[in-house]
C-alpha cells in the first residue's frame, strides 16, 4: 500500500469527506551518479557553511527567504504550521466547471484521492454526481508547502485531483498574432485528409519510451563487455515543397497498414475512421 502524502477532508457544502491523498504518478527516468573520472568513485556533495568552515548537518539547515542581497528572514517549521489557510486540512470545492474549460496547459500533476472508511457513502456520492453532470470540481489544497489551485474528476471508479498552475505561472501570452502566412485552400484540404486518415482512438499502451529502452540496453551491454552499434545517421531527404509533402504523406497513410494490421484490415480500418470523421 502506498503511503499519503496528505491527510484531510473535501468540503461539499455541509459535507466534510475524511480522505488521503496519493501520487497517481511516477518518473521512470534512468538516473545517474557523478562519478570521478580518475579513479571512479562516486561524487559526495556536501552541505558546506563557509562562514564556520565545515559540513553542515540536514537537521542545522533552516528556510531562508532572501530579501535583500545577503540578508534573509528565516522561516521556521512552525511557521508554516502557523499559516492560516484552511487548504492545509480541507479541500473546499468552490465551483463545478466542464472539463474542457480547463485548458492543458494548467495541468501540473496527478494525485488521487481515497476515502476513510467514515466517508465511504459521501465520497461515492461526490464521484456520481460529478459523473451525473460531467462536470470537475475546482478547488484548493496545500501540500509541500504551497497553496495549489486543483480540480477533482472522477476516472475509472476513482476520484483523480490534478493540481492546477495559476494564471501568473503561466509563462505563455492569452493573445499572439498569427504569422502572416497564407495557406492555400487546397492545401488546407490536403492536411485535413491527412489527420483523417491518422485519425484514432487514443490507446496509450501502444506508447513506450523508447529513449529509455536504448539507454537501457548500452547499460547491459556494457555491463557485458560487448561491442556498441551505433544507431545510423538519418538520410537527408531532399527539399520537397509543401503540397508534394502532403500529397506524398496522404498517399502513404491511404497504402500503409497500421502495425498489427493485415493488407485486408487496413481499409476497413480507414474506412471506419473516415465514417467517424464525417459523423463528428
Amino acid at each position: 500500500m502506498p503511503r499519503s502524502i496528505w491527510k484531510g477532508a473535501v468540503s461539499f457544502g455541509m459535507v466534510s469527506i475524511p480522505v488521503k491523498l496519493f501520487g497517481a504518478t511516477e518518473n521512470k527516468d534512468i538516473s545517474f551518479r557523478q562519478i570521478h573520472e580518475e579513479c571512479g568513485s562516486r561524487i559526495k556533495q556536501q552541505r558546506w557553511c563557509p562562514v564556520c568552515e565545515r559540513t553542515v548537518e540536514y537537521g542545522e539547515i533552516d528556510k531562508g527567504y532572501e530579501y535583500s542581497k545577503d540578508q534573509h528572514v528565516v522561516l521556521t517549521d512552525e511557521d508554516f504550521e502557523k499559516l492560516p489557510l484552511p487548504s492545509k486540512h480541507t479541500i473546499e470545492l468552490s465551483s463545478f466547471v466542464k472539463a474542457e474549460e480547463i485548458d492543458p496547459v494548467y495541468y501540473e500533476k496527478s494525485y488521487y484521492l481515497e476515502p476513510e472508511d467514515t466517508g465511504l457513502k459521501p465520497f461515492t456520492l461526490l464521484m456520481d454526481a460529478l459523473e451525473e453532470k460531467q462536470l470537475t470540481a475546482v478547488a484548493k489544497v496545500a501540500i509541500r508547502n504551497k497553496e495549489q489551485l486543483c480540480a477533482l474528476r472522477p476516472y475509472n471508479g476513482r476520484l483523480m485531483l490534478e493540481t492546477l498552475f495559476y494564471p501568473d505561472e503561466i509563462r505563455i501570452q492569452d493573445e499572439v498574432e498569427r504569422p502572416d502566412i497564407k495557406v492555400s485552400k487546397k492545401e488546407l484540404q490536403m492536411a485535413v485528409s491527412l489527420i483523417d486518415l491518422m485519425l484514432d482512438e487514443f490507446e496509450p499502451e501502444k506508447y513506450q519510451d523508447q529513449y529509455r529502452d536504448a539507454l537501457t540496453q548500452i547499460i547491459e551491454h556494457k555491463l557485458e563487455g560487448a561491442e556498441i552499434v551505433e544507431a545510423p545517421a538519418p538520410k537527408k531527404g531532399k527539399v520537397v515543397d509543401l503540397m508534394s509533402a502532403l500529397k506524398a504523406s496522404v498517399d502513404a497513410a491511404k497504402g500503409k497498414p497500421a502495425k498489427g494490421e493485415d493488407e485486408e484490415e487496413a481499409p476497413k480500418r480507414r474506412a471506419a475512421r473516415r465514417r467517424k470523421a464525417a459523423a463528428g
